[in-house]
């Protein structure tokens, strides 16, 4: 009776969830209550500043308290400079205050927050608070999912600090607005019949920045594809491109490796 209850439990998670889990930005939903989802996203960004490739390493622990509150917990390692070296940590929360479930849709919305602490030198205009810069972040996320189609878009605002060790830039503004659209859609399987089954997902997400001291701006484009294993193991690859910008970054073009195992009722 117990593998009957968790057989339903896992495949009506992964068909309402399966499309939400993008690849650069958070959904609405929340992981299950009571699970440990540990992560590792790696990254190559072409550097125009000295024309080279630095890579990026970031393991992550999310923990699901309950059905509305996650909290997760990220470090940042990259070769910026001699050798893989951590650059910094993050702490990130996220509330679901509002659902609204139907047999095959819902919609979601949700508060999150960010602290970010970072010792890197600081070379770019733009505020990253996952991996750049120390700072804090405050937002809204909504998500509605239609069958087997899901669409997210987030606003929040930013706000960068002195890095440890280093000075935020005078000439910089240290206030942001973000702004985020995905899309994903479930390409296979077309009818579910265990739980077992490998899912994979197409998405495509725009990942937007505006500088509030000068109005300046960028907008990436993040296609992505997404394998889902056995329920519990996922496996995200993906390109991120910049659209536009009149945001100084000298680094903004790249690819991304990320993958992720999800511990069910770990804390109950």
């Amino acid at each position: 009776m117990r593998y009957i209850v968790l057989f339903f439990f896992v495949c009506s998670t992964i068909s309402t969830y399966a499309q939400e889990l993008f690849v650069v930005t958070e959904p609405a939903s929340n992981v299950p209550a009571g699970s440990l989802s540990v992560r590792v996203g790696q990254s190559l960004i072409k550097n125009d500043l000295k024309d080279n490739h630095i890579y990026g390493l970031s393991p992550e622990v999310t923990w699901g308290i309950n059905k509305s509150l996650m909290v997760r917990a990220s470090s940042y390692f990259d070769n910026a400079a001699n050798g893989m070296n951590l650059a910094g940590a993050s702490a990130y929360a996220k509330y679901r205050f509002y659902s609204v479930d139907d047999l095959q849709s819902h919609f979601r919305m949700a508060a999150f927050g960010r602290y970010s602490w970072n010792k890197s030198a600081i070379h770019q205009e733009s505020i990253d608070l996952m991996g750049k810069n120390s700072g804090i972040e405050v937002g809204l996320v909504a998500t509605q999912l239609i069958k087997k189609l899901a669409l997210s878009s987030n606003v929040s605002y930013g706000r960068a600090f002195d890095n440890d060790g280093n000075d935020f830039p005078e000439l910089y503004s240290k206030d942001a607005i973000n702004y985020t659209f995905s899309a994903g859609r479930l390409m296979y399987p077309n009818r579910y019949k265990s739980y077992k089954q490998t899912n994979i997902n197409a998405m495509v997400e725009l990942v937007g920045q505006t500088i509030l001291k000068n109005g300046r701006s960028y907008m990436d484009i993040v296609p992505a594809v997404q394998f889902i294993i056995n329920s519990q193991a996922r496996i995200d690859v993906a390109y991120q491109k910049q659209l536009y910008g009149s945001v100084y970054r000298p680094v903004k073009d790249g690819v991304f490796l990320k993958l992720e195992y999800t511990f069910f009722n770990v804390t109950k």
